[in-house]
């Protein structure tokens, strides 16, 4: 198949554009810059320069594909508003083609909100005020659905894996000798590794049912606070924690605190029942593994 992708240079978006490509496809992805268009270039995709607030540079080139994958989000001061320009340009462009065409969107799992009893794909949702603009984005999208337009929202959990995202976070300071938990860690995060969750894409990409909302994320129910334990003890000297009280991280960090505060169990059986299966589960008890990929992905020894 031939498919479009946004963010094939940012964290979800490399891991998605490595599987779709292991699995066969082609892959044309918008950049903003020549650097990355290079990158991209070197990885086996065609490289189209945009952004994503300027349809022009880039709509004849997603409307030729078969699929659309949108995993690009801008910062936090204006990503909502440029993730909603993307989607008033794609959405109505694909519908209006005339064949048979899928287009996959990357909310995440924030936009269920706490779920201590857990959460299937049709749990209300209750956003975390950082993610309250997903809900009505996952809406547009759903509801674009048609014979021939076939719409995707998938929610990863928290992803880690390849030296970046939070639990990198965690890593690169249980190095420094301080791993910081905000909260008193008995919340749970759900996760996903990066490469897992690239090839539940390349998954969806090809399965012609496969419709609506879908959860990524390993069903391990990890506390945070057994995260940073797990880190903390394996490097020499071990790791301080300290755990941050909600009122101060909130104070530096604002609604960025609260998301990471969430307790939330979070299932994938839409994503299992199509065979998908993580290849790494958990945190715990892949602490070395993972200090080994940040080793390597930040070049220390």
């Amino acid at each position: 198949m031939h498919v479009f992708l946004t963010g094939g240079t940012g964290y979800l978006g490399a891991a998605i554009l490595d599987a779709l490509i292991k699995n066969g496809h082609h892959v044309t992805a918008l950049v903003r810059d020549p650097e990355k268009a290079a990158r991209l270039d070197a990885r086996g995709a065609t490289p189209v320069m945009g952004e994503l607030t300027g349809p022009a540079r880039y709509l004849a080139a997603a409307s030729a594909c078969d699929a659309v994958v949108h995993a690009a989000l801008d910062g936090p001061a204006k990503g909502a508003a440029t993730d909603r320009q993307f989607l008033d340009a794609v959405l109505p462009a694909l519908a209006s083609s005339g064949r048979p065409r899928a287009f996959l969107y990357t909310s995440g799992i924030w936009v269920i909100g706490a779920a201590p009893q857990g959460a299937d794909e049709a749990t209300p949702l209750s956003p975390a005020a950082i993610s309250a603009w997903r809900a009505p984005h996952e809406a547009l999208v759903l509801g674009a659905a048609s014979d021939t337009l076939r719409t995707v929202v998938v929610r990863p959990g928290v992803v880690y894996g390849s030296g970046r995202g939070i639990v990198s976070d965690m890593l690169k300071d249980a190095l420094n000798g301080l791993v910081r938990v905000i909260g008193d860690g008995q919340n749970r995060w759900p996760l996903v590794y990066d490469r897992d969750l690239g090839e539940l894409y390349a998954r969806l990409v090809v399965t012609p049912d496969a419709a609506g909302v879908y959860h990524a994320t390993d069903d391990e129910e990890e506390r945070v606070a057994d995260i940073a334990e797990a880190l903390a003890s394996h490097v020499d000297p071990r790791a301080d924690i300290r755990y941050v009280p909600l009122p101060e991280a909130r104070a530096k960090m604002g609604p960025y605190a609260d998301a990471l505060a969430l307790d939330q169990v979070v299932h994938s059986a839409r994503a299992r029942a199509l065979g998908w299966a993580p290849t790494m589960r958990g945190i715990t008890g892949n602490a070395p593994r993972l200090f080994e990929e940040y080793r390597r992905a930040a070049g220390r020894t």
